[in-house]
């Protein structure tokens, strides 16, 4: 018996210490990537400690010994664009990657306008059809949040640009890579590392965050705290808000069958919550699942005589609406679609009649939302208002946010998903973010630049180009002028365009006033691609639209001069009218202006209102639908206001 236990002993030992030899490499290499030309090629990865390590490329051999911890890593010759190659490592066992290309490597990162997968674009098949460029190759980063800067991915794999593949990748990256292979007809290699939703600060290493004045003691909780812990004290909150039990399947879904639609149920222990609003809001914070909505409205006997139409607003993400048990409408995952389901006159009663909403969240915030005007039952050219107190119960409570979410702590998405990539060889860095940060400009004007600076020191390879895309127009446009934090939080991108190796593509003419993931992606594609034309090929191109450089106030009026005006100024207006400016004198009360422009780079701005002008203002909204200024290459002018910026002569 001992001599079997000392041959098991023998095998284990013998079976760890071979899998501890093994060469390994990080997920971020394997067959069809492409590695970045033109400069020192960083790779490594583990094996055993002492183990000699040999990595081979296109007749290149360099040699490496692992340290007492199992780490090697080498730097490769620069090469030339070229493949396909393979790329080999040797140690005790051998790694081959084949297909292996030498070109242009780009990350592609953010929130969920970088995110948003190309088959949710506009005319999705039509680009999806078109969408095989084998000398594209696609990696994407999976979703992980970490305490601490993590090693390497769970899973991930670079492949050649198909339909299939395409069809969840950024539909930004893509286009942009599609613009750069186009042009400079190279190998394109992207890595998409995105996350809806995040902040700037969750994608900053500790190293850089740590020292942010706003973001230092979380960042200490953060590294000194026990995850275990924090998710039971998270359930333990979640099951004092739900009363004692989370229900796991939705208890107002019985065999197929709607039973918390009945409009005799008996709701009297139900809790009361204001619609619209989401329910994180009202106290059911870090709640995913699925929740029941009533609401009871009388009608007379006259109402009940003609068809009715029920406006429920928006509802994030899903709903199924009923009015007496009748199912009478559904939507499923269009959080920013207004509710309209008409009801046909059969189903109303005299007297009681009940609305029921099954609204099922499948993450971020949950329930019904919107404006307060936009909930109604319109009966002909009578309105009945349904906003207000509502009856509420969750049936079934998802337990994912009990977790760490990307936004709980700062640097929890660097260390989760850009650590594990770095030092990879890249050309540069693609970026559309900030939607989550609209609020918080003037802390935004230090965590951005400190981002950018943050990465390039991570990478240790120079000030490689940086390029970001500037928040589009959204959200209802106003009717007078008025302060705006999305404005705020543009120009706070551009004051970022003064670190070096900058670049900023804007959307402010191609966003959608109703959804905050504009399907137009291809312009935003193109407009990154633009200026990497410029600001990482040194191409002599027009690559941004006209932007602001100084103001001159005489005679009551504001001589606006541009930079960036290409060809000319133009304006997208038959009788050559520009709109989007305001004008203010000092009491600082803006009016609409009327505009023109008078030269090849000067604007003139005024208004019968203000007699001695003093600020003048520039697209300064959350959406300045009516912008029609740009250059004659057709790319907008850059929004900006005088009375908040530096060496302005007032």
């Amino acid at each position: 018996m001992k001599t079997k236990i000392h041959l098991l002993y023998v095998l284990l030992f013998a079976i760890v210490s071979t899998t501890k030899a093994e060469v390994k490499l990080p997920k971020i290499f394997s067959s069809n990537m492409v590695l970045q030309q033109g400069i020192e090629i960083p790779v490594w990865g583990w094996a055993a400690p002492g183990e000699e390590v040999a990595v081979l490329l296109n007749g290149t051999t360099i040699e490496t010994t692992t340290n007492q911890d199992g780490e090697w890593k080498v730097a490769l010759p620069s090469q030339k664009y070229g493949g396909p190659y393979t790329l080999t490592i040797k140690g005790k066992n051998t790694i081959s990657l084949n297909n292996v290309m030498i070109g242009e490597v780009w990350v592609c990162s953010g929130q969920s306008n970088m995110e948003w997968p190309l088959a949710q674009v506009k005319n999705a098949d039509e680009e999806l059809n078109a969408a095989n460029h084998p000398n594209i190759r696609l990696f994407t980063v999976p979703r992980k949040v970490a305490q601490f800067p993590e090693e390497d991915m769970e899973s991930g794999e670079w492949m050649e640009c198909t339909p299939q593949t395409a069809n969840n990748f950024s539909a930004v990256g893509y286009f942009f890579g599609k613009a750069l292979q186009e042009d400079l007809n190279v190998p394109i290699g992207l890595i998409h590392s995105s996350w809806g939703g995040s902040v700037a600060e969750t994608w900053t290493s500790a190293q850089t965050i740590q020292n942010d004045p706003d973001f230092r003691a979380p960042m200490i909780e953060l590294q000194q705290m026990n995850v275990e812990e924090y998710r039971k004290n998270k359930e333990a909150e979640i099951r004092k808000i739900l009363g004692g039990d989370i229900p796991t399947e939705d208890e107002g879904m019985q065999d197929g069958k709607a039973v918390w639609s009945d409009p005799e149920l008996n709701d009297k222990d139900w809790s009361k919550i204001i619609a619209p609003g989401l329910w994180e809001e009202q106290g059911y914070i870090d709640i995913d699942g699925i929740a029941w909505y009533r609401k009871e409205i009388d009608l007379t006997e006259e109402q009940t005589q003609t068809n009715m139409n029920l406006h429920l607003g928006k509802i994030d993400d899903s709903d199924i609406t009923f009015l007496n048990g009748i199912e009478i409408g559904k939507t499923e995952n269009q959080y920013d679609k207004e509710r309209v389901y008409t009801i046909d006159k059969k189903y109303l009663n005299p007297g009681k009649n009940m609305i029921v909403v099954r609204v099922n969240d499948t993450g971020g915030g949950g329930g019904i939302w919107g404006a307060p005007e936009d909930q109604y039952v319109a009966i002909g050219q009578e309105k009945i208002d349904i906003s207000g107190d509502w009856k509420f119960k969750i049936s079934k409570a998802v337990m994912q946010d009990i977790n760490l979410g990307p936004n709980s702590y700062p640097t929890l998405l660097f260390n989760g998903m850009i650590n594990p990539i770095v030092p990879f060889g890249i050309k540069g860095v693609i970026w559309y973010q900030g939607e989550s940060n609209a609020g918080r400009a003037k802390q935004y004007q230090r965590v951005f630049p400190n981002l950018i600076n943050d990465w390039r020191a991570q990478w240790n390879q120079g000030d490689f180009p940086f390029l970001f895309v500037q928040l589009a127009n959204y959200m209802k446009p106003v009717q007078n002028p008025t302060d705006s934090e999305w404005a705020e939080l543009r120009e706070a991108q551009t004051k970022t365009l003064e670190l070096s190796n900058t670049g900023m593509a804007s959307a402010i003419d191609i966003g959608e006033a109703n959804d905050i993931h504009p399907r137009n992606k291809q312009d935003v594609g193109k407009r990154l691609a633009l200026n990497a034309f410029k600001v990482a090929y040194g191409k002599d191109i027009v690559y941004t639209g006209p932007t602001f450089e100084s103001v001159e106030f005489k005679d009551g009026k504001a001589y606006i001069t541009f930079s960036n005006t290409g060809s000319g100024l133009a304006v997208k207006d038959k009788y050559g009218y520009v709109k989007a400016f305001s004008i203010a004198g000092a009491d600082r009360q803006f009016y609409w202006a009327k505009a023109e422009v008078i030269n090849k780079n000067t604007v003139v701005v005024y208004s019968y209102a203000v007699t001695d002008p003093l600020a003048v203002r520039f697209g300064w909204a959350d959406n300045p639908d009516d912008l029609n200024l740009y250059n004659l290459e057709l790319l907008p002018a850059n929004p900006f206001r005088t009375d908040d910026w530096p060496g302005i002569t007032k």
